[in-house]
């Protein structure tokens, strides 16, 4: 009899700890990923700024892809009809969490719900009507606010140091997104006071891309402002190409765009922006409130110079602002 319940214990002790593993398996998480870019510009191959930012940040985090994450991406294709449509595909899926990467797509996101956690960025959450204030944004929204106007003022004061004598730089504005119009309205009046003027050119798609920039070099626009947009960031390989033809100089604010060609890219480290994101998005999974999460600005700005850009244009950057750049591209 002791032999045989031996061997009963052996047996339960054998068996058990399979069953306590099924019953302890924890809950797979969902979070929504919504852009106005383009997904194959997305993979890993080709760049893809947010989109990977925010997984390497949950990777980071300890989140673990198909074990107990996953990320839902969804993208317009730069067709900005189709955010409603993309946002309620995203809420019908169940997502614990919805991550936007700007202004447009978060409110897109904001009028499919007022449950589901929001985290974005935006260039003033506040003047979007994201959230009622940075302290304390409320509702369902939060993540950082880039302050856009701001930075670009500041890039465009550097750009002029190193290309003087410009009097016009042509301004990249996407016509159907209020965000895009207000950044081109509050840096037009800012760069007033730095003696440049500022001259607004529609482009959304690759042909009006195209269009614009050959307009500027046929008006002597003296230079280019490209702001980081999705629709922009994924046509930014066929803007380089454009601007290199036309003998323009251009501004742009991710070292992406640096790489592509552009002269200087200056603003925040979208690095940085991606991990402060992905650390809103671990603690919302954890259980906290979005609206109790006061919203962040960058701390952390990059300077990148593309000499080679600078070379080809035959222009010399002076050393004072050479001395500045957190990356130069030879």
């Amino acid at each position: 009899m002791r032999l045989i319940g031996l061997a009963v214990m052996f047996a339960f002790c054998a068996f058990a700890p399979r069953a306590t593993e099924g019953q302890q398996t924890g809950k797979v998480y969902r979070v929504g990923f919504l852009s106005q870019g383009s997904q194959s510009a997305s993979l890993p191959e080709t760049g893809g700024i947010g989109f990977n930012g925010l997984r390497r940040g949950l990777r980071d985090l300890g989140w673990t892809e198909g074990g107990n994450l996953i990320i839902e991406g969804r993208w317009t294709e730069g067709k900005s009809e189709r955010l409603a449509g993309l946002a309620a595909e995203l809420i019908r899926l169940n997502v614990d969490v919805i991550v936007t990467t700007e202004t447009s797509t978060a409110v897109a996101a904001k009028k499919a719900t007022t449950t589901v956690p929001i985290v974005t960025t935006s260039a003033d959450p506040v003047a979007a009507g994201l959230v009622a204030s940075f302290a304390k944004p409320g509702g369902n929204v939060t993540g950082m606010a880039l302050q856009t106007v701001e930075g670009r003022v500041k890039a465009i004061q550097i750009f002029l140091e190193a290309v003087p004598g410009i009097s016009e730089i042509g301004f990249l504005v996407i016509p159907d997104n209020p965000a895009s119009v207000r950044g081109w309205q509050a840096t037009q009046v800012e760069t007033v006071k730095l003696g440049v003027k500022l001259r607004r050119f529609d482009a959304t798609q690759p042909g009006e891309v195209e269009r614009a920039i050959a307009t500027m070099a046929r008006e002597r626009i003296g230079a280019m402002v490209v702001p980081a947009f999705d629709r922009y960031t994924v046509q930014r390989g066929l803007i380089g190409t454009l601007a290199a033809k036309y003998r323009l100089p251009w501004l742009a604010s991710y070292p992406e765009f640096a790489e592509a060609g552009a002269l200087m890219s200056y603003g925040p480290d979208h690095r940085d922006v991606w991990r402060s994101l992905s650390r809103y998005v671990d603690k919302i999974l954890k259980g906290a409130k979005p609206g109790d999460l006061p919203v962040e600005q960058p701390t952390k700005f990059e300077l990148v110079i593309n000499l080679k850009t600078a070379k080809a244009l035959g222009l010399t950057i002076p050393p004072s602002v050479l001395g500045r750049a957190d990356q130069v591209i030879e």
